[in-house]
């Protein structure tokens, strides 16, 4: 027995959940295609796991008809998806191709829709013709589908998702070049071309889809080699099809140990793919954010807390200065005569024709302390000294600091 089975199968559904808004916000279509066919599949596990927990009764033949053709079409939608984020990151990163206007951001969501979708459901409408009876209950395992190991169900069933990798990868190893050769100005170069990625995302968006591709080629070539071990001669349409609408049972006491071991590895795969998928998204700085949105939410809303927001770099003002004043240039002797006019020696000039220095000391009156002046950044060098500073409009000569303890 697997008790295992449905709580892995379902935690991995809900682990989903956790990247869905940010993917949903940037509009992915391949992304969120991949968090689609996973959560199906995960629900689809755990409900077979507890349904066929320790029988192989006949329960519920539309449910697995559906089922089987979900994970006969989750083969090719997965590597088809990663193909599609590999296609659309050496887009972004490349030269010639920086600005896409929205009529191509529409095109590429056409493609990726009938990439991740269509193309799935194309292959599961040709799977029939390797369909050797309907389907196989397994215990423990629940509904699976079945294929007529031959030479036409190699190049229909594991060829091309195979081929599919292969390409994704083709075009991760493009993207990771172009990285490389504008690493210096790629954060820039991804402002420039308004496509909603950071340089954190494009890497996490690239490594997850070589990763998947990667576990994808190992899961695939295990599994037509072990299926091929019992390959068939495709002799003619009807002898492959016949008794057609016929159910196989693999009860776990009349089942080969081999064979339960690759199911229980097969099994493994869809939870293995989706906590894959969830490492590259679920900790990253906008999953933090969405999480701390939605605790402030539950508390305002649920729990009736007041919760005090706060501007994200301010500063208390019983830790600042209360004065913050520029550093006042020694004037030169030609600037001093109180004829000069106070426009011409602005401390802040608005043009670039205002004069650099500063307005006469003549003109300023004010009291304080060292202790005004400072900054966060500087303290002062003699925090006990203090200063007036009183200049008459009338006087001509330099200021007079009249020291006071």
């Amino acid at each position: 027995m697997h008790p295992e089975f449905p709580p892995v199968a379902f935690l991995a559904a809900l682990s989903l959940l956790l990247t869905l808004p940010w993917h949903w916000r940037a509009q992915n279509v391949a992304t969120l295609s991949i968090i689609a066919w996973l959560f199906i599949l995960n629900v689809v596990y755990g409900v077979d796991a507890m349904i066929w927990a320790n029988n192989v009764n006949i329960v519920i033949p539309v449910w697995c008809d559906i089922t089987s053709k979900i994970i006969i079409g989750s083969t090719f939608a997965l590597p088809s998806a990663c193909l599609c984020i590999c296609i659309h990151l050496e887009h972004v990163a490349s030269v010639h191709r920086a600005k896409s206007p929205l009529s191509d951001k529409r095109v590429r969501q056409l493609f990726e829709l009938f990439m991740c979708f269509g193309l799935p459901m194309c292959f599961m409408g040709l799977h029939y013709i390797v369909q050797g009876h309907r389907f196989d209950i397994i215990e423990e395992y629940g509904c699976r589908p079945t294929t007529y190991v031959s030479i036409p169900a190699i190049f229909l069933i594991w060829v091309p998702p195979l081929l599919l990798s292969t390409i994704a990868l083709g075009f991760a190893c493009a993207s990771f070049v172009h990285f490389m050769r504008r690493r210096f100005t790629f954060a820039h170069h991804l402002d420039t071309s308004r496509n909603g990625l950071t340089t954190s995302r494009y890497l996490r968006l690239m490594l997850m889809a070589v990763v998947e591709m990667i576990w994808n080629i190992a899961v695939t070539s295990y599994t037509l080699w072990f299926s091929t071990v019992d390959m068939r001669p495709w002799t003619n349409w009807d002898d492959v099809h016949s008794n057609f609408s016929r159910i196989d049972l693999y009860a776990t006491a009349f089942t080969p140990q081999i064979v339960l071991t690759n199911f229980y590895i097969i099994w493994w795969i869809v939870p293995t793919s989706t906590f894959i998928f969830v490492a590259f998204f679920a900790f990253g700085k906008d999953a933090v954010n969405e999480y701390t949105a939605c605790i402030v939410w539950i508390r305002r809303k649920v729990l009736k807390q007041r919760i005090e927001q706060t501007t994200l770099g301010s500063v208390s003002p019983a830790k600042c200065p209360r004065a913050v004043l520029p550093s006042l240039p020694r004037m030169p002797a030609s600037r001093t005569r109180f004829d000069d006019k106070i426009d011409d020696y602005h401390p802040f000039p608005h043009n670039k024709q205002a004069s650099k220095f500063p307005a006469p000391a003549s003109y300023a009156r004010a009291y304080g302390s060292m202790q005004d002046f400072r900054t966060l950044d500087a303290p002062p060098t003699h925090p006990g000294f203090s200063y007036v500073l009183d200049i008459s409009p009338t006087r001509h000569h330099s200021p007079d600091v009249h020291q006071m303890v």
